[in-house]
């Protein structure tokens, strides 16, 4: 492996590929295809892997359209949660699904798109997630479409719905009970369509996930509405598929040992500033050293967290934040002037390539 500078993004193929061959049973199982959603990871420099085994992707926004148009190919999947009409005009140059928001967005704008093939999203009025922050179907949600009687007004402007109420969703029971809902309150809508997609946060490739319950879930209700069934895996297809290396640059003392690492979780791992979160660590591995690991910029809260591990950290140790992949490099920022980790993948041959590096000039143009 050659020296990498640290802090860098190491995404290991390998190991992305476990997830990606899930993928692939279920769609070979349940006849459901997967679209990769952007906004939780759009690292092309590996799509010419994920592709393999991707029916194509799934966007919040015209640039994730666009990148996965020209980055990804297969399905472009185009969702916002409004459009603006210029980005109307541009983004069904590079969509097959043009997916609306809103009533009134489909009505202002599907005499644009009505050549291709056109949805909705749908408030089901049902979510799974521990953070009220990601609750789709929260109170004054102003994700989806939740009057039945609008939905059928439009029956005939549509092809397909798509409803995203999960989050972090590894309960097959709930997903169970959640579809079979879906089915009986939509069913009437569901006999005029041609697909409906269930979103994503359904953490299908946890170890242990009963795979075969969930593909016999996925292709009864295929089979009872006659519509080709999609998933939006984001977290569920790059899962501890990568890392962030960190290197150990002081260690100070407050009641507890506390080591400051080159890396930032307000800079580089953001989500779990958010939702008040803490990452697992790779390496070194667990023991009973007691010690903070602390980002370097000068937030308070800059803390990766309290950890117990093999032996004590020291200046020039390396740390090795596991679970890098989701909602991290596409959420990286420029705060505190901090240098933006590289990012390198270790190929399925084991070879190791840096496909990015981030300096001054970069931090330059961001601004103005």
């Amino acid at each position: 492996m050659p020296h990498l500078r640290t802090p860098y993004y190491l995404i290991d193929e390998t190991r992305l590929q476990k997830n990606l061959e899930i993928i692939k049973l279920i769609r070979e199982e349940s006849g459901a295809k997967s679209v990769l959603a952007l906004k939780c990871f759009s690292t092309w420099c590996v799509f010419e892997l994920m592709r393999q085994y991707m029916d194509g992707t799934t966007s919040s926004s015209l640039f994730e359209a666009r990148l996965g148009r020209e980055k990804f190919g297969k399905e472009v999947h185009a969702y916002s949660v409004a459009y603006s009409a210029e980005e109307i005009e541009e983004v069904r140059e590079f969509a097959d699904k043009v997916i609306f928001n809103s009533i009134s967005q489909l009505k202002l704008f599907h005499n644009r798109v009505s050549h291709l093939n056109v949805g909705l999203r749908v408030n089901p009025g049902i979510s799974y997630s521990h953070f009220d922050l990601a609750d789709p179907a929260c109170r004054y949600s102003r994700l989806g479409v939740s009057r039945e009687s609008e939905l059928h007004e439009v029956a005939h402007q549509i092809n397909g719905i798509m409803l995203h109420f999960n989050c972090e969703n590894d309960d097959v029971a709930n997903i169970a009970a959640a579809i079979n809902q879906i089915g009986a309150k939509y069913a009437a809508l569901l006999e005029k369509l041609e697909w409906v997609s269930f979103g994503g946060g359904i953490y299908f490739t946890k170890d242990g996930y009963p795979i075969e319950e969930f593909c016999r879930i996925l292709k009864d209700f295929a089979g009872k509405y006659g519509v080709q069934v999609y998933l939006e895996p984001g977290e569920a297809a790059v899962t501890c598929s990568a890392e962030l290396v960190t290197t150990v640059l002081d260690v100070v003392h407050n009641e507890v040992d506390i080591a400051i690492v080159d890396a930032s979780v307000e800079a580089h791992m953001l989500d779990h500033l958010i939702y008040r979160t803490n990452p697992g660590i790779s390496s070194p591995g667990p023991g009973v050293h007691r010690i903070l690991i602390a980002g370097r910029t000068c937030l308070a809260g800059d803390l990766f967290g309290g950890y117990e591990l093999d032996a004590p950290l020291k200046i020039g140790d390396e740390v090795r934040i596991a679970d890098a992949a989701g909602y991290t490099m596409v959420k990286k920022n420029w705060f505190n002037g901090i240098a933006m980790p590289s990012i390198a993948v270790r190929r399925l041959d084991g070879t190791v390539e840096c496909v990015r590096g981030f300096d001054y000039k970069d931090y330059l143009s961001n601004l103005s």
